[in-house]
């Protein structure tokens, strides 16, 4: 499902913001990019990130000011300092303008690094602008969520519907070869027509051709269906399953008509199947 979540906090001179954004994925594919100073938390966002969400690819980016005014610390390399100022007396034919300052601005003699941060403090401001962020972003995937539900269960009635005609069309069918059966052996045989022969022939087709089974199994995922979109708990992948097992009973009765009607209806099933499979690939 996609998102995007957003929070930016400031405490004692340090100001930090979280982006998140999430795209449709079959599993949690979750990428973090953290300041240095933030590598210690690497572990503890990750599992901070997969408490809320359970699939989508997920990019987290942080960006981090120290504004303090021990944020840095400034070192002077006396021994180098006094190793240039030595360099410096083996030079002749040149006036000594040296000055302090100007020895400092020698190359690597003073260096500017980064203080060592306060990780309690690094690690309360993280948490609160992640848990943030992840909260607009679960909020947005919500809203995409319910439009989510609502098109899916539109499927599950398109999908009943049709299942309801395929029985309904099921004594037609049986009647309808029965009717051809016969047409095509009084052909044969001038007329003549052996009724018990004709019976067994149906009744043969009959059990060959039937669907019962799979219109009851179809039946049942549709129920699943249905208590899936009610679950309030993650169902990405069981839906994904459940397509599959859709899609499974669809071809096989399919694969047993010899109905043009109970055929044609099996496709328009494939198709409602195709689109919930396409839909289900967007929910966690």
């Amino acid at each position: 499902m996609t998102g995007y979540g957003r929070c930016e906090r400031e405490r004692d001179g340090r100001r930090l913001t979280v982006e998140i954004k999430s795209v449709n994925h079959r599993f949690l594919d979750l990428n973090l990019r953290l300041p240095r100073a933030f590598l210690f938390l690497e572990e503890e966002a990750r599992k901070a990130v997969a408490a809320r969400l359970a699939r989508g690819h997920v990019d987290v980016f942080l960006t981090y000011v120290n504004a303090r005014e021990d944020a840095r610390v400034v070192t002077v390399d006396a021994a180098l300092a006094r190793a240039y100022a030595r360099a410096m007396d083996g030079v002749e034919g040149f006036v000594d303008d040296r000055t302090l300052m100007g020895i400092l601005n020698m190359p690597e003699v003073v260096r500017v690094c980064e203080a060592e941060e306060d990780r309690e403090a690094l690690r309360a401001l993280l948490m609160e602008a992640l848990e943030a962020a992840l909260a607009q972003l679960c909020d947005m995937r919500a809203r995409e969520g319910e439009a989510l539900r609502s098109d899916l269960a539109a499927r599950a009635e398109a999908l009943e519907a049709i299942a309801a005609r395929v029985n309904a069309r099921v004594p037609q069918a049986l009647a309808a070869y029965r009717e051809r059966l016969r047409a095509n052996v009084e052909a044969l045989l001038g007329g003549q027509m052996d009724e018990a022969r004709l019976v067994q022939e149906v009744a043969i087709y009959a059990d060959r051709a039937a669907i019962d089974e799979e219109l009851v199994r179809l039946q049942s995922h549709i129920v699943q269906l249905r208590a899936l979109l009610s679950d309030p708990d993650p169902a990405g992948r069981r839906l994904d399953f459940l397509a599959q097992e859709f899609n499974r009973e669809v071809n096989t009765i399919a694969s047993k008509s010899q109905d043009i009607e109970i055929t044609r209806l099996a496709m328009d099933a494939k198709a409602e199947i195709e689109k919930l499979r396409e839909q289900v690939q967007n929910v966690e």
